[in-house]
């Protein structure tokens, strides 16, 4: 036997099972943890079981399969397995039951001891494309995240109607890293809402033409990723990008500043923490042509006006349970600019980046950055990748 921990050894797992054809990859799920010496327990929907049997999974857990809230007089006490797990996976998640767990129904087991749960929740839905994509699936998943739960993100591959498309539920080894990563890493922003806003904004010119800058988004994705790592419930407002955003974070695409502006009125109100990481124009044209501007002869002057300043904006309506971050992109005075900023905006944070740095700025994948706080301290880092520059981004925010 290895000197060294199992990263799940000892972890207490409660799996809840509902009526998918996916359900037969549990035992495969349960057996894993096994192995990585967790304590699993499991609990079955009636549905459930038309497609693996308890029988079969109390083998391999080692431990009695509850199916009910009562068996032979005896009752199984829902509200004990919700406080003795240190986690609960639903998986699969059927589309009925997180109808169920959107709307507090309490019609089985399954739905008693997660109504009764004190412990994280991961989801792990399994459905056809059509149903993940109905537009009553989409609300359902928004509430049940907004109680603090964790949807676990659904693949690409074929289904049990024979079609190809999106809804598979995630394959046990990628639960079992995922269960590993959740109890090695802090979860200090569980159940805190996190707003970030990432790459450029584009401001329009004529059909075809737009000012814009060289912002990947880079940046503001991995602060994604990292706050979500930390347990929070992620909301990224991105301007155009051609980055991959992971699918456990809510996604908002704009073009336009004003575009930005107003995804962000719309999440704040209810964030706890914004995080202002987008390169926004600060300028846009006046007039936007209908038509393809033509060249012609001669200087063409173009008249531009000041867009909404949306730190300052945000700056200036946060109460002070919120905590406001900027970022200041600087090529001269880069520490007086930084330090004006944050004061004249009322942000809480902000990052200096200079491109007079090396690796620093557009399109790298690492950075350089500097923090400053509203008390007056300046903390330096040194040349990191983008996801390494993000974790002390989010560690500063967490310790103040």
């Amino acid at each position: 036997m290895p000197s060294f921990l199992f990263m799940l050894q000892n972890k207490k797992i409660l799996i809840a099972i509902t009526g998918s054809i996916a359900a037969y990859k549990i035992a495969t799920l349960v057996r894993l943890m096994v192995k990585e010496n967790a304590i699993v327990k499991v609990i079955m929907t009636d549905a459930a079981q038309n497609f693996i049997s308890a029988l079969t999974l109390s083998t391999l857990s080692k431990n009695e399969v509850h199916t009910s809230l009562s068996t032979d007089n005896t009752w199984a006490n829902h509200v004990m397995l919700g406080l003795w797990a240190d986690v609960m996976l639903i998986a699969p998640a059927s589309c009925n039951t997180m109808s169920k767990m959107a709307n507090g129904i309490c019609d089985n087991i399954l739905q008693a001891v997660y109504l009764s749960a004190r412990c994280p929740i991961l989801v792990a839905p399994a459905m056809d494309e059509d149903m993940w994509k109905h537009p009553s699936t989409k609300i359902n998943i928004e509430k049940i995240k907004s109680f603090g739960n964790i949807i676990l993100p659904v693949n690409n591959g074929e289904l049990a109607s024979g079609l190809i498309g999106e809804g598979r539920m995630a394959e046990p080894e990628f639960m079992i890293d995922y269960l590993k990563e959740f109890f090695t890493s802090k979860q200090e922003l569980f159940g805190k809402k996190v707003l970030i806003t990432a790459g450029p904004t584009y401001e329009q010119l004529d059909p075809v033409r737009f000012i814009g800058n060289y912002s990947t988004g880079k940046m503001g994705i991995a602060i994604s990723k990292a706050c979500a790592n930390r347990g929070a419930d992620v909301t990224l407002v991105l301007g155009p990008s051609v980055e991959q955003v992971p699918n456990n974070i809510k996604l908002i695409n704009v073009k336009s500043s004003s575009e930005m502006l107003d995804a962000c009125l719309l999440n704040f109100k209810d964030s706890d923490i914004a995080i202002m990481s987008a390169a926004v124009a600060d300028y846009t044209p006046v007039n936007v042509a209908e038509q393809k501007i033509k060249k012609n002869d001669g200087l063409m002057t173009l008249e531009l006006k000041k867009t909404e300043d949306i730190l300052k904006t945000l700056g200036s309506i946060k109460t002070g349970k919120q905590i406001l971050v900027g970022f200041a992109l600087e090529t001269e005075n880069e520490k007086e600019n930084a330090l004006k900023k944050m004061n004249n905006k009322n942000a809480d944070f902000i990052v200096l980046n200079s491109l007079n740095d090396t690796g620093a700025g557009f399109a790298h994948n690492t950075n350089k950055i500097t923090i400053f706080d509203n008390k007056g301290n300046q903390f330096d880092f040194e040349t990191k990748s983008k996801d390494l520059v993000a974790i002390d981004i989010v560690q500063k925010i967490i310790t103040g």
